[in-house]
C-alpha cells in the first residue's frame, strides 16, 4: 500500500468520505476514499501499488465483454455517436485510438465503419488481439504511435489508473489539433458514487466531478465540449437511495458501508431459503424499506438523468487547434 497526494492539484489536504471493502474479490480488504479539500478530486488513499494491482484483476475480469454480444453491439453504437462529428479532409480515413480496449471489440466496431483503429491494453489477462494494432504497455509509456489521432476514447478507464494527469497529457499529445477526447468515468458528485458505495474499489482509484475534469482538461490545453450523465453506456444503479434520503431527512449522518441493507440474495442465503414466491414475500415483509427502494429505483434513475446527476458521466473534450480557433460547433453529437 502507498499513500499519495492529490494527483490534480498536488495538495496533501484530504477529508475521508467513506470506507468500504473490495465487494467483488476480497471482502476482507478495506479501503478509504478521500476527497481533496482544495480541488474536490476523490481517490483511494492509501492505495495498492501499481505492482500489487494484478491481485485485484482476476483472470475472468474481461470475460463479461464476451457475454451478451448483442447488448455490447448496441452499446458500441451509442459510443460511436460521440465520434460522429469528426470532420476531415476528403479522402482521409479518421484515426481512432481506444485506450483500455479490453478484447478489442469497440475498435473493431469502428473499423467496420471506416475508421483506422489502434488499441491500448496493458492487462496481461485480456484476450490476444492480432487483427489490428494493439499496444500492450501502459498508455503513458508508449512512444511509437505512428502519427496523430482524430479521436481518443477511454471508456471506464481513467478511474482505474494510478496517474490520471499523465493520461490526460498523453491524450492531448497524440491527438491531432481539434481532435476529440471522449472518456467515460463515474460521477463523484452523484448519490451512487458518494453515498451508496457503488464504486468498484480498489479497481476504481479516482473519482471525478465536473469541476475536477475541467481542471484536468485546462491543464493540457483541451476544452470541455459537453457532459452526458446517463445510463446509456454503463449503469450505476442508485440502490439504497431511499435509506440515504431517509437518514438525511432525520438529520442522521451518511450511511457507513456496514449500514447498507442486505440484498435479497444475501437474505436468502442467510435464511437458507430457495427464493420462491413465498420466500420473496418473506423478504419484502422483513425489509419493507429496501423493497420499496428497489421498486422505485427506475423512477429515481430517470430523475437523476433528467437532472444530469446520474452515477456515470461521459465527457467530450476537444484539443485546441494551433491557431486557437475551431470551426466545429461547441456541442457534442446528438444522442
Amino acid at each position: 500500500m502507498e499513500r499519495v497526494v492529490c494527483n490534480l492539484c498536488g495538495a496533501d489536504d484530504q477529508a475521508p468520505v467513506y470506507r468500504m471493502p473490495d465487494t467483488h474479490y476480497a471482502r476482507d480488504r478495506w479501503f478509504t476514499v478521500v476527497e481533496c479539500k482544495r480541488c474536490g478530486l476523490g481517490f483511494v488513499n492509501p492505495r495498492p501499488t501499481q505492482a500489487a494491482m494484478d491481485a485485484f484483476y482476476p483472470d475472468d475480469f474481461f470475460a463479461g465483454f464476451e457475454r451478451d454480444d448483442r447488448q455490447h453491439q448496441r452499446r458500441y453504437a451509442r459510443q460511436a455517436r460521440f465520434l460522429a462529428d469528426i470532420q476531415l479532409p476528403e479522402g482521409r480515413r479518421p484515426r481512432l485510438l481506444d485506450v483500455g480496449c479490453a478484447n478489442g471489440n469497440f475498435p473493431r466496431f469502428m473499423r467496420a465503419r471506416g475508421w483506422d483503429v489502434v488499441g491500448v491494453e496493458p492487462a496481461s489477462n485480456a484476450r490476444p488481439i492480432d487483427d489490428f494494432e494493439v499496444h500492450r504497455r501502459p498508455f503513458t509509456e508508449i512512444e511509437d504511435f505512428s502519427g496523430g489521432f482524430d479521436a481518443v476514447t477511454a471508456w471506464a478507464v481513467l478511474e482505474h489508473v494510478h496517474d490520471p494527469m499523465a493520461y490526460f497529457r498523453k491524450a492531448a499529445e497524440v491527438l491531432n489539433p481539434d481532435g476529440l477526447f471522449v472518456f467515460l468515468v463515474t460521477n463523484f458528485s452523484s448519490v451512487s458514487s458518494r453515498y451508496l458505495f457503488r464504486e468498484d474499489v480498489p479497481r476504481h482509484l479516482y473519482f471525478y466531478a465536473g469541476a475536477a475534469v475541467k481542471r484536468y482538461l485546462d491543464a493540457v490545453d483541451m476544452r470541455l465540449v459537453a457532459i452526458h450523465s446517463d445510463d446509456s453506456i454503463f449503469e450505476m444503479r442508485p440502490v439504497g437511495w431511499l435509506k440515504h434520503f431517509a437518514r438525511r431527512a432525520f438529520g442522521r449522518p451518511p450511511m457507513r458501508f456496514e449500514d447498507v441493507p442486505e440484498t435479497r440474495i444475501e437474505y436468502f442465503r442467510r435464511m437458507n431459503l430457495r427464493g420462491g414466491a413465498k420466500d420473496n414475500l418473506r423478504f419484502v415483509m422483513a425489509n419493507p424499506l429496501s423493497s420499496l427502494d428497489r421498486l422505485l429505483v427506475p423512477i429515481y434513475e430517470r430523475w437523476q438523468i433528467w437532472r444530469q446527476t446520474y452515477g456515470i458521466a461521459t465527457y467530450v473534450a476537444r484539443k485546441r487547434p494551433r491557431d486557437g480557433r475551431s470551426g466545429v460547433p461547441n456541442e457534442a453529437p446528438a444522442r
